[in-house]
């Protein structure tokens, strides 16, 4: 059990910084965001209420008080690097970044029901 804990805490630590850091550079700079969501052929009005759930998702998975809540920041995250990763897939960028994040959420989203199970 102590490896399993080790091995969620480490996923999801590492997977909310990326979160984080991700969403603070929304925040910081958004001009230069709406540049490579552009790029991307994405829509540019999603970078800000995108950096706002991204926050919230943060702390639904730190703080796993509303188990429906936490299971749709997980979904959000899986979502947010699966379309991340297409997107720079399909534009001939590097997509090693994206299929870390995505490791992590599912690494994070599994040991999670063993390490901190929602419904007790």
């Amino acid at each position: 059990m102590k490896a399993q804990r080790i091995i969620y805490w480490t996923a999801t630590v590492l997977l909310c910084a990326l979160m984080i850091y991700s969403a603070q550079m929304y925040f910081r700079n958004p001009e230069m965001v709406k540049g490579f969501f552009e790029a991307l052929h994405y829509p540019t009005y999603i970078v800000i209420p995108l950096a706002i759930l991204k926050v919230c998702g943060v702390i639904m998975i730190l703080w796993r008080g509303i188990p429906w809540l936490t299971e749709w920041a997980y979904a959000g995250f899986f979502i947010d690097i699966t379309l991340a990763a297409a997107a720079h897939y399909y534009a001939g960028h590097d997509i090693t970044q994206a299929l870390i994040g995505l490791i992590l959420v599912l690494v994070s989203y599994f040991f999670g029901k063993e390490v901190r199970p929602m419904y007790r």
